[in-house]
């Protein structure tokens, strides 16, 4: 389970940027997670709930907005949704995609308190 390591990490860098802020408690973190990632969002919430125990993101609100995948064709150079890597182009058909959005995990904003 993969989710456990991301978790970790992004408490890590989340308490860093609250030491750096001088403050004690995270009361919510807003992540943007792709939905060609390959986390699972429901396994990331529990494993976020873990791994905070005993820290200053323990209690924190956890809002998970998951971005859509969006392809472009290297052929004809639509961009269009995908809905996973082998992604026919709907105006040619060419499989020739290029996946620009949907892999990412980015910490969008921390409320520190």
């Amino acid at each position: 389970m993969h989710e456990m390591s991301i978790a970790m990490s992004i408490i890590e860098a989340v308490v860093e940027k609250a030491s750096q802020e001088n403050s004690r408690k995270v009361s919510e973190i807003e992540l943007q997670v792709g939905k060609a990632s390959g986390i699972l969002t429901e396994s990331l919430t529990f494993c976020f709930s873990a791994a905070a125990k005993n820290t200053i993101v323990d209690g924190a609100r956890l809002e998970i907005r998951e971005t859509e995948s969006l392809g472009t064709c290297e052929d004809c150079g639509n961009s269009f949704p995908v809905e996973g890597f082998f992604a026919a182009c709907p105006s040619c058909g060419s499989y020739k995609t290029d996946l620009v959005s949907g892999r990412e995990l980015l910490i969008k904003s921390i409320t520190l308190e």
